[in-house]
């Protein structure tokens, strides 16, 4: 196991890196894969077998994690918070950053509610703040939390007007977190304004009853926005689309001022240098390096009401690169590595796409910016079934070289029941990859529900993995948590 020194920890982004360490596990991940061997003995990988584990502040048993590590429940949906308003529904993608104190960590969290315009049920919602759309239901919350005793200090409504925030990316320089929305829905749909755009929520400003002003940058795109990860050399945004049953294009956003978003930019899609419409999503070989060239967006606010070609369909008419479900998004060693849950050659059993394209258990994606050229891209690893990796949606890489991925089970037809979580026909799971064998194993298992795990992240110190369990998008049971889990992290490979 490669691991860092405290010093070179605490000096890269967030205090989170992905180090050649990182990068070296997804290729021997790789080469585990593409021998086609089989999953050890739970005993004999990650950090051993896991055990059903309750919880330290609340005694019930909602994860299986290995021996040694234990968790709290943080911001349970319906907890009310310090602005007075109650924890919303539908815990999805976050970041944790540095706290205003010392020995805390700040955590941003979205919440993906799709309940209907101005719905009361988990809504995320500050009466009187500065929003994008009065009938919005969506949005994201911040928690402030003590390390050392796991307890929340401050929870309020940092964002809201918005709809179906899922995931999203760090600003440039640790300044805030970008925050997508998921949809293209707009008046059509009952919303008052047009939806499908990047916010930002500043680290700094927000407080209890005081949101961030919700302003989209419509320059970025308005799609099926997942995931964003950021260049800090260039200040590039890159971003993924999930419009599921549909091809997907992943995307950059190279702005006018890096440091001020809103200035404008221009939208790319990513292509295959000289193959129009190149198909991403199966008959891949894993380490091909594939030159890439980026198609311009002409009109990346289209007037989609009014018959306007979207993002989508202007890229592929370009003949930009097409992948499927597009979804956890992260920037380290010089590239950005991104997820598409449901690519690869093995296939999952669900219906056909409307194109043909019939899903897969998932794949991971590197792209490598080029100095001279639009880069290349790499499959690092393509998932060979269900029990090593099922549909990875959000991923990070740790402090110490290994690498996490959240487990979102989008098949209908392959059902995944699990020995730990009785009861539960599809099961999600924190998925590790171990840098010394290159073998998947399961770090922890959702036991309470058959929601996704989400939002993966750890504290600035490396002491804690903060990570979601999405629950419900659309009602309060089963609720959405934040755990924070602490263990002999050194002890194995994460």
């Amino acid at each position: 196991m490669v691991s860092l020194d405290r010093r070179s920890f605490l000096a890269t982004t967030g205090g989170v890196l992905a180090s050649g360490a990182a990068l070296n596990t997804l290729g021997a991940h790789a080469a585990w894969a593409a021998a086609g061997r089989s999953p050890s003995d739970p005993g004999e990988v990650g950090y051993g077998e896991l055990r059903r584990t309750a919880a330290r502040n609340t005694g019930e048993e909602l994860l299986a994690l290995p021996a040694g590590f234990s968790y709290v429940v943080l911001g349970r949906t319906g907890t009310p918070m310090d602005d007075g308003t109650l924890t919303p529904i539908a815990h999805d993608g976050m970041a944790a950053f540095r706290g205003t104190r010392r020995h805390t960590a700040r955590l941003i969290r979205n919440h993906e509610v799709r309940t209907p315009p101005g719905s009361p049920v988990g809504r995320v919602h500050v009466p009187g703040s500065a929003r994008y759309d009065e009938l919005g239901v969506a949005g994201t919350t911040t928690l402030e939390v003590d390390l050392r005793s796991g307890e929340v200090t401050r929870h309020f409504v940092s964002l809201n007007g918005t709809i179906v925030n899922c995931a999203g990316g760090r600003m440039l320089g640790d300044r805030g977190w970008l925050t997508c929305e998921e949809t293209t829905a707009g008046p059509a749909q009952g919303w008052q304004r047009k939806h499908g755009y990047i916010f930002e929520v500043p680290l700094d400003g927000p407080g209890p009853g005081s949101p961030a002003a919700s302003m989209p940058l419509t320059a970025m795109g308005r799609f099926s926005h997942e995931a964003v990860a950021v260049d800090p050399r260039t200040g590039y945004v890159y971003e993924t689309e999930d419009d599921s049953g549909k091809p997907d294009g992943f995307y950059r956003y190279r702005p006018r001022n890096p440091w001020k978003l809103s200035d404008g930019g221009v939208l790319e899609m990513l292509k295959i240098r000289g193959q129009d419409g190149y198909d991403c999503r199966e008959g891949q070989r894993m380490g091909a390096r594939l030159p890439v060239e980026w198609v311009r967006i002409d009109d990346p606010d289209p007037d989609l009401e009014n018959g306007a070609p979207t993002c989508t369909q202007q890229g592929l008419a370009k003949g930009g690169a097409k992948f499927n479900r597009l979804e956890g998004c992260w920037w380290g060693d010089g590239s950005v590595f991104f997820n598409s849950t449901s690519g690869g050659d093995a296939k999952n059993g669900d219906p056909p796409n409307a194109d043909g394209f019939v899903e897969g258990y998932g794949q991971v994606w590197q792209y490598i910016p080029g100095r001279r050229d639009g880069g290349t891209l790499v499959l690092v690893y393509e998932s060979p079934g269900r029990k090593a990796l099922d549909s990875p949606d959000n991923l990070t890489f740790t402090p110490r070289g290994g690498i996490v991925l959240c487990e979102d089970d989008s098949s209908d037809a392959d059902a995944d029941p699990h020995p730990l979580a009785p009861g539960l026909t599809n099961v999600n799971r924190l998925i590790g990859l171990d840098p010394r064998r290159g073998e998947p194993f399961e770090f922890a298992v959702n036991i309470s529900d058959d929601s996704e795990f989400a939002g993966a992240c750890f504290s600035p110190d490396g002491s804690v993995l903060f990570v979601n369990n999405l629950g419900s998008t659309a009602a309060t049971d089963p609720p959405g948590r934040t755990y924070a889990i602490r263990g002999p992290w050194r002890r194995g490979p994460l």
